[in-house]
């Protein structure tokens, strides 16, 4: 672990000196002679349609057997008063028949917490910089302060900029934090003789609301510098945070500070991809998402849940080609991951979990390291059979619409199928990956 955190400093203070040196330039080429490629216009995506959601599909047979049973000699009323007249009669027998359905949800128990069908348990991440280890995210918050304040004395200035932005959730009050730091740091390199930019009264309202609260800001004070002393002010002494060149290798040590400060690097989690390979047969469980998936609360989940009847109403009202795409952005927002499966061939499924904001090429490489032939090119086509191509490789799985699960088809590019058929076939996952094969 040692020589992990060494590598990593390493790495960032050699990164911090070449953005120092400043732009790029060719060798045959003066100085001053910057070069700009023309940048590429990224290609507008045009959204494919959406299978319906199951909900959509029983909504739909449900209304379509009610219309059919209707006696031909019927006036049959196609006013909106009377279709939400006739949902409401509907949805209300429904709640007397069953009543658990409008049950209030517990605070501490909704309804996918509860379920025993879950798709994964949950969602996992790794640490490379720390471990091996996969754990759940508040696991790994623990892990990564530990890890970061038992390595202070080791590399303090770098550390205290990794604990601002590792170990604190409230962006806007890390960035108000950094922004009075960097105040700090900016008045005396400006004004380094000046004695009055050398000290910070620890009494300072801003101080106490802006720095305070951030772990490792007081660790960042004392690694440029900075260090806690009694002063006299109006006749009492006050605790102060005084400054000395003495106390770093020089003034150029503020400005390398400043830069890592302003970097914003902070341990980075990688999504664990929890690889399972699934039969048909289980693919045609009744499954849900964890809670983990959620990117809305459990009180928000409570009152989509109470909306429902407000959502049956909007599946039978005449909908612009604007509003149904706002709520399908709208349903979209509600997740942070999503689960992807691979149909392949011979019937087995390959799943991932993939945050909502990854590319689809990562998607693309998940599969490619699990197949036996790595080198072959494939083809990857979405639940409504568009094929993904190169152009959607840059998009994420949100706006291709993945979320919060889908099932892509996979097959052979049509350049190496003929030859595989020749050759009659070849395995499509690894064994290793063969034996994550789960038993009904």
């Amino acid at each position: 672990m040692a020589e992990k955190i060494k590598k990593f400093f390493a790495k960032k203070k050699a990164d911090a000196k070449f953005r120092a040196a400043g732009p790029g330039h060719k060798l045959n080429d003066s100085s001053t002679t910057v070069v700009v490629g023309p940048t590429k216009k990224k290609p507008a995506y045009v959204p494919s349609k959406v299978e319906p959601s199951e909900a959509a599909r029983q909504a739909a047979e449900a209304a379509m057997v009610r219309v059919s049973s209707q006696k031909k000699d019927t006036a049959f009323n196609t006013s909106l008063a009377a279709i939400q007249a006739k949902v409401r009669r509907e949805l209300e027998a429904e709640n007397k028949c069953n009543p658990e359905a409008v049950s209030p949800i517990r605070p501490q128990e909704t309804e996918l917490e509860v379920s025993s069908h879950l798709m994964v348990k949950g969602v996992y991440f790794r640490c490379p910089l720390i471990s091996d280890e996969v754990l759940t995210k508040d696991e790994w918050k623990v892990k990564i302060k530990e890890f970061l304040f038992n390595t202070l004395e080791e590399e303090r200035g770098m550390t205290a900029c990794l604990i601002i932005y590792s170990c604190n959730y409230n962006r806007s009050k890390v960035t108000e934090c950094v922004n009075v730091l960097c105040r700090y740091v900016d008045n005396i390199m400006a004004n380094p003789d000046e004695p009055k930019f050398h000290k910070i009264r620890c009494s300072n309202a801003m101080y106490n609301e802006k720095v305070v609260p951030i772990l490792g800001a007081t660790d960042f004070l004392f690694a440029a510098g900075f260090r806690q002393q009694k002063l006299e002010n109006n006749g009492s002494e006050e605790d102060y945070w005084v400054w000395s060149i003495e106390n770093i290798d020089g003034i150029e040590t503020l400005q390398f500070l400043r830069d890592t400060l302003k970097a914003e690097e902070r341990v980075e989690l990688e999504i664990d991809r929890n690889i399972q390979v699934l039969s048909p047969a289980q693919i045609a469980q009744r499954f849900e998402l964890p809670q983990d998936f959620y990117a809305i609360s459990v009180e928000e989940l409570k009152r989509e849940r109470q909306q429902r009847s407000e959502m049956l109403e909007k599946q039978l009202q005449l909908r612009t080609k604007a509003m149904r795409e706002k709520d399908e952005i709208r349903e979209i927002r509600k997740y942070k991951f999503c689960l992807i499966r691979i149909r392949f061939p011979d019937g087995l499924y390959l799943q991932g979990t993939f945050s909502v904001y990854e590319k689809f090429c990562e998607v693309m490489d998940f599969v490619k390291d699990n197949l036996e032939h790595e080198g072959l090119p494939f083809i990857l086509s979405a639940p409504t059979g568009h094929k993904l191509e190169d152009n959607d490789k840059d998009s994420t799985l949100a706006d291709l619409r993945l979320v919060p699960a889908a099932i892509l088809t996979f097959q052979w590019d049509p350049s190496v199928e003929e030859d595989l058929k020749a050759a009659g076939g070849v395995a499509y996952l690894k064994p290793e990956v063969m034996l994550l094969v789960q038993s009904l």
